[in-house]
C-alpha cells in the first residue's frame, strides 16, 4: 500500500492531523482505447486538514484520455470526474486501521542442534 504524503511523519503527528481533519483518499480515472475502457484508482493521498485534494490531475486525464471507448469511456469518465469533484474516496478508517496493525514478529532461524 503506497501513501504520498506522510513521508517524514511520526505515528504522533499523523494522528494528530487525522484528529484535525485530515484524510486519506484515493482519486479515479478512466483511459480508453477504442474498445477497451480502465477505470483505476490513484495511490492513496494523505491530505492535510484544510488541505487541498490532488483529484485534479485524475480528473484531467479521465477528461482527455476517457471518453474514446464505446461504451464504457463516457460512462466510466463521466462517473471518475463526478466522484473526484466530490473529494475522491476517502479510505481513511481502512488505512488507519491497517497501518495501527500489530505487526508480526520476525522469523528467525532456531539454532541448529549440537551433535554430541
Amino acid at each position: 500500500m503506497k501513501i504520498i504524503g506522510i513521508d517524514g511523519m511520526t505515528r504522533q503527528q499523523l494522528s494528530d492531523a487525522l484528529k484535525a481533519g485530515g484524510k486519506f483518499v484515493m482519486y479515479q480515472y478512466c483511459v480508453s482505447i477504442l474498445v477497451m475502457t480502465f477505470k483505476r484508482s490513484s495511490d492513496i493521498y494523505f491530505i492535510t486538514p484544510g488541505g487541498k485534494g490532488k483529484g485534479l490531475s485524475f480528473t484531467l486525464i479521465s477528461l482527455v484520455a476517457g471518453w474514446w471507448g464505446i461504451p464504457w469511456g463516457p460512462i466510466y469518465t463521466i462517473s471518475s470526474v463526478v466522484k473526484n469533484i466530490q473529494g475522491g474516496t476517502d479510505v481513511t478508517g481502512s488505512v488507519w486501521n491497517q497501518l495501527n496493525k500489530p505487526q508480526p514478529a520476525p522469523v528467525t532461524a532456531a539454532p541448529a542442534a549440537q551433535a554430541g
